[in-house]
């Protein structure tokens, strides 16, 4: 899918014809600070009723293409057209987009009703409309108890829903959401994940959300768009970057925490076959294979529950020792270090304990070559980025 590729609206979102946009494109926007590019050209098309992500690590340029669409950044290129109406040279408060920040931004000295009422109020609309609408969010959000407290009583689950209600009480085409759940502890991040999901079905909302968490965006979001260094990396459905990374930077934020630069030693028919020392195994080329000839070099990426214990009978692709053995429930995190320094993660569902000398093995279609940086092509035409890790041992992608 290409980064201005439209997906279809969600399925099952409930129409709320106040708060539904046709169509959002974004048609090479970029910002610049001085020579420094911090968003290089966008190109983006959003549906109505889609929740997509903007995923990434810190400087990766996601919040600065957020606040563009805001309005709270000017633009350096290109224009944001919002139902065949440019709006990219609209005021902020013109633009008609709720917003949710990380630090929620209520008003202490108001109740949990008036704080979602301010903005209205603003507006000058009238009281029994303000007071239906209001009670119709606050409802959504599961709120009403908490109406008459102020956000001080609140727990960070209970606030962080206030925001949100106080944005889309506005009734938005769109809402903006910048990694809303990051100030929660791990148990409420879960939950207010189930939240921020149903809230966007039920009230038929189209949401934009910033994250640099690969779980929270593959749970909640329609489509993903992954950034790196200010450029798009893969645009697609969650499936599609999961299953089918197209450089080692998403491999990396999909899960695939081993990655290592390894040379090619053979490709025919059987296969493409990469080694380093201590390690030789066979796997699958993301790209033109004519790309990973013998005697090149690529990134090996695999995930630690592709890459296993070898049964007695099969032949290994290396041999390591385990360092550090977490109990995960039914399996163990293992992470072990090779003869020659390079450290791996894998699960285990026997018995493994620390010091215990493993062989390993993956299966070829569990293991995937990318071609060297500046080589591979993504689905727009761009060049690759770098691969995390490269240069290291195997597990030093970034989390």
């Amino acid at each position: 899918m290409t980064s201005s590729q439209k997906a279809p609206a969600a399925a099952g979102a409930k129409a709320h014809p106040a708060s539904q946009l046709g169509e959002l494109s974004l048609r090479g926007i970029s910002r610049a600070y001085g020579s420094h590019l911090a968003l290089h050209p966008l190109d983006l098309t959003i549906s109505g009723g889609e929740f997509v992500a903007l995923l990434g690590p810190s400087g990766c340029g996601k919040t600065t293409a957020l606040n563009c669409l805001a309005g709270l950044l000017p633009l350096t290129a290109g224009e944001i057209v919002l139902d065949g109406r440019r709006i990219d040279t609209v005021p902020p408060e013109k633009r008609g987009f709720g917003m949710v920040f990380q630090n929620y931004a209520l008003f202490p000295h108001l109740t949990v009703r008036a704080n979602v009422a301010f903005g209205l109020k603003m507006r000058g609309v009238a009281k029994a409309e303000t007071n239906r609408r209001v009670e119709e969010v606050l409802r959504l959000v599961r709120l009403g108890e908490q109406a008459h407290k102020h956000p001080g009583q609140l727990s960070g689950g209970q606030q962080q829903r206030v925001a949100i209600a106080r944005a889309i009480v506005m009734e938005p085409a769109l809402v903006l959401m910048d990694e809303p759940l990051s100030n929660l502890d791990a148990a409420l991040r879960l939950e207010m994940r189930s939240e921020i999901r149903r809230i966007h079905q039920e009230f038929g909302l189209t949401t934009i959300y910033v994250t640099h968490d690969q779980e929270e965006a593959l749970s909640l979001a329609d489509r993903l768009v992954v950034l790196h260094a200010g450029r798009v990396s893969q645009i697609g459905t969650p499936a599609e970057l999961y299953e089918h990374p197209a450089d080692p930077h998403v491999a990396a934020f999909m899960g695939y925490r081993n990655l290592l630069p390894m040379d090619v030693v053979a490709t025919d028919a059987g296969g493409t076959v990469a080694q380093r020392p201590g390690l030789r195994l066979t796997g699958t080329v993301v790209g033109p294979r004519a790309q990973v000839a013998a005697g090149r070099q690529v990134t090996v990426a695999i995930r630690p529950e592709d890459l296993r214990v070898a049964e007695a009978d099969e032949p290994p692709i290396g041999e390591a020792v385990a360092e550090v053995v977490e109990y995960h429930g039914r399996v163990l995190h293992v992470e072990a270090i090779t003869p020659h320094g390079d450290r791996i993660h894998l699960k285990a569902r026997g018995q493994v304990r620390p010091g215990d000398a493993l062989s390993l093995a993956v299966d070829p279609d569990r293991a995937l070559f990318f071609p060297p940086v500046g080589e591979a092509t993504q689905p727009d035409g761009g060049p690759a980025t770098q691969a995390p890790g490269a240069g290291g041992g195997l597990g030093e992608a970034v989390s």
